[in-house]
């Protein structure tokens, strides 16, 4: 059984009898995209984990592409049904939305065991375990025999509009140079399998020998890495034309370490 963001109100905090529960199904993987309360915040769906997986994409709460203004989302590209009904419950349709995008992306929406979604977003549950990380939607029961605990809360980032699924890597500058600058380096990978925008590292002051590290969820799936393009800008027209280098980047892969 795969839960849609099950709805909260009469539902949450009730008996498994009444509400979906994974006593229900020999597998069951939920994916919570509404879950703030429903007063008065208008929240649809259940925040507890009532499932084997229990994923929440980008915390649970606030899906990306859903705090644009009313006009814009109304006028959208799906249509004006489509536009409208998003309007009133953006966060609680990206569900059955991940759902259908993960369909056609076998090796997307990989969801990382974590504690909480701050600690997941500052790196510390990354890389994916020895034992892998399940994918969120139609690809979760793959995972199913490899559950380790009652309670698995698994956390990930999506992009704002289809095509949903980002690939999660850590990435560390270390820099080199003759003095500290001010500005910023950016960052793009590339891969069997593709190429990444461009991605800001760090920015502030900028110290030789120092290093940088950043998480960032990239659009596509880079493959194995064959180049890493490496950037930085001061944004100042400077007449000492300071130089700052890359003395190394290392790039991990959250899927396999």
């Amino acid at each position: 059984l795969s839960g849609l963001d099950p709805a909260q109100p009469y539902f949450q905090g009730t008996p498994i009898e009444v509400r979906l529960d994974k006593s229900d199904a020999e597998f069951v993987d939920v994916i919570h995209t509404d879950t703030a309360p429903t007063i008065p915040n208008l929240g649809f769906g259940m925040r507890p984990a009532i499932g084997h997986l229990d994923f929440y994409p980008n915390g649970g709460v606030e899906m990306p592409g859903c705090e644009k203004n009313a006009v814009s989302q109304i006028v959208d590209l799906d249509g004006i049904w489509e536009g409208t009904r998003d309007f009133v419950a953006c966060n609680h349709l990206r569900s059955y939305k991940y759902y259908s995008d993960s369909i056609i992306y076998p090796d997307g929406f990989l969801g990382y065991p974590c504690a909480s979604y701050d600690l997941f977003q500052a790196g510390n549950c990354f890389p994916c375990p020895s034992e892998g990380c399940p994918n969120m939607g139609h690809y979760a029961d793959r995972f199913k025999d490899k559950i380790k605990s009652d309670l698995v809360k698994l956390y990930l980032n999506t992009a704002e509009a289809r095509d949903f699924p980002l690939w999660r890597y850590k990435v560390t500058v270390t820099l080199s140079g003759n003095r500290n600058v001010r500005g910023y380096v950016n960052v793009a990978l590339y891969g069997s399998d593709g190429n990444t925008r461009q991605y800001q590292i760090t920015k502030g002051t900028l110290k030789p020998d120092n290093s940088y590290t950043a998480y960032i969820d990239a659009e596509v799936n880079v493959g194995d890495i064959t180049k890493v393009k490496f950037l930085w800008n001061n944004n100042l027209i400077n007449p000492t034309f300071p130089k700052l280098g890359a003395a190394t980047i290392l790039v991990e892969v959250g899927e396999n370490r």
